[in-house]
């Protein structure tokens, strides 16, 4: 197996592009290794010393390490291994079904849908590509409340893709929208 490793724009944070298949569709997001129940391959990645998150997308896997301390060059040969072992098992991705990410419901109102279809359409694939994601979280009084995910989370520009890059285009898209706020947990 040949396990390709991208630079993300977080420094903290590096996406291994197995060549499998990792999920069928969207994310999953572990910030701590107690939230990992639900994937053996997360709970393997926690174990290594230095790893403070893990995301899967459909055909990546993003890791980001605890802080500038830690060297990728110490972590890097464990996460190939870990994620080669883990691949050549045949065991599953996931345990259990992942629950909604997304808070909306049958009964959006249009501003929402929009909103909805700019970010899975424009928005969230762009994210994805840097190893990371974005999952919508309300929409209330023109403000739009987003999740960042994966090394979109903790990455230092964060802040300013999301109101020079995502802000910008989603009041250019739906006038509705007066900004954008990163949320941290909903």
């Amino acid at each position: 197996m040949f396990i390709q490793v991208q630079e993300t724009p977080n420094p903290n944070s590096l996406k291994f592009v197995p060549g499998v298949l990792v999920l069928e569709s969207g994310t999953v997001n572990f910030d701590s290794s107690s939230s990992a129940h639900r994937s053996p391959l997360a709970r393997n990645l926690f174990r290594i010393n230095g790893v403070k998150g893990v995301m899967f997308g459909p055909e990546f896997i993003t890791v980001t390490k605890s802080d500038e301390e830690v060297q990728w060059s110490v972590l890097k040969p464990e996460i190939f291994a870990t994620i080669m072992d883990f691949f050549s098992s045949n065991l599953p991705i996931m345990t259990e079904e992942e629950p909604p990410q997304d808070t909306g419901s049958c009964n959006d109102d249009d501003t929402v849908l929009m909103i909805k279809e700019l970010l899975d359409t424009r928005i969230r694939p762009t994210v994805q590509e840097d190893g990371g994601d974005i999952i919508f979280k309300g929409f209330k009084d023109g403000i739009v409340k987003l999740k960042m995910q994966g090394a979109c989370a903790s990455c230092p520009s964060s802040i300013v893709t999301l109101k020079n890059g995502i802000e910008n285009m989603m009041q250019f898209y739906i006038p509705e929208v007066v900004s954008v706020e990163q949320v941290c947990a909903i």
